[in-house]
């Protein structure tokens, strides 16, 4: 990566270089909403911002990336990937130039040659992370990370591991993405109820066993980006409602939004706020089928501006309330 590209990605998430990684996730979920393409449809703008605070923190929720980012600033792929990520940029590491290879293959094949086939018989696998925003992974032979390799003997098979980013509608109801392997272009199907979490397997698509000359496989590890409104509990999928206080009391009905569209949700007298309603089967689709729940948790929001009548109201009901909610805190002591 040449310096002109160097992103400082502390300054992207507006947080300091000692920023401690709640202050992080903080920072991220707060920008995340602001910048959603679901808040924001059609705005190209925002989405480019998206993705750029999605990379940061990508790179800084995680403790190992921080410290390479933090050490070799611009270089830390490098770093951690041990060559260049695009050749033209000599970079010592340990006293081996990686520079002069001109591609991954031609790395592994010297460094096979130096073992003499003989390394530890076992497969291995190869980390990257892959981003579907374009279509097209970046970064050498089409992805964007490589992690650590280990050689296998002769007859052993090489897997891949590939970080897959979607949204939650692609998530819900399924998806066909299509991949850049280099200069293999595949499709994958994303079945409907994909989490951040879950892997899919796609056989014969890993890297090139340079003595069989057989592919091992492609695994995909999906990632879910950030939603507006829903969020994962376990299973469960989670939405927080807003109410009034006087829908608290009384009771009412609102219109809530599941992944199939809005339905109508009786809200009981006397529901407290951070309190559950249960949706059952309209929640997350299930690996065996099926639908799991939804959870809508409620929270009681006080207006911040109201009317001198509304005022007038307020100081009624306060003045005619016998109900006091702090009675059993009278007598605590420690």
């Amino acid at each position: 990566m040449a310096s002109t590209d160097f992103k400082d990605y502390y300054a992207t998430l507006g947080v300091s270089k000692t920023a401690s990684q709640e202050e992080i996730k903080q920072a991220f979920r707060k920008l995340a909403r602001k910048y959603h393409p679901d808040v924001n449809p059609g705005n190209k703008q925002a989405e480019a911002r998206f993705k750029e605070i999605n990379e940061a923190y990508e790179v800084l929720s995680d403790s190992d990336k921080r410290k390479k980012y933090d050490q070799f600033g611009q270089y830390w792929k490098q770093a951690s990937e041990g060559f260049p990520s695009g050749g033209g940029v000599g970079v010592d590491m340990g006293g081996f130039d990686f520079s002069q290879y001109g591609s991954f293959d031609e790395f592994i094949s010297e460094l096979l040659g130096r073992f003499g086939g003989s390394a530890n018989p076992r497969s291995g696998r190869q980390a990257y992370s892959y981003s579907t925003s374009t279509g097209r992974p970046g970064g050498f032979g089409g992805f964007s990370d490589y992690g650590t390799q280990d050689m296998g003997s002769a007859g052993a098979t090489q897997d891949s591991e590939a970080t897959i980013t979607l949204n939650f509608s692609e998530a819900f109801h399924g998806v066909q993405k299509h991949l850049s392997l280099g200069s293999e272009v595949i499709d994958v199907r994303i079945p409907a109820g994909a989490k951040t979490g879950s892997r899919l397997r796609v056989r014969g698509k890993g890297p090139l066993n340079p003595f069989t000359q057989q592919r091992g496989d492609l695994y995909l590890k999906v990632e879910l980006q950030p939603h507006s409104l829903f969020q994962f509990e376990g299973d469960n999928l989670v939405c927080e409602i807003p109410i009034t206080p006087d829908e608290a009391v009384l009771g009412t009905s609102v219109e809530v939004p599941t992944p199939d569209g809005m339905v109508t949700v009786k809200i009981p007298v006397g529901v407290r706020s951070g309190q559950s309603l249960r949706l059952r089967g309209k929640g997350w689709p299930q690996p065996r089928g099926g639908r799991g729940d939804q959870l809508i948790k409620v929270a009681i929001v006080p207006p911040k501006d109201i009317t001198s009548q509304e005022r007038e109201y307020y100081e009624k009901l306060r003045d005619l309330r016998t109900f006091n909610p702090r009675t059993n805190l009278q007598h605590i002591r420690l």
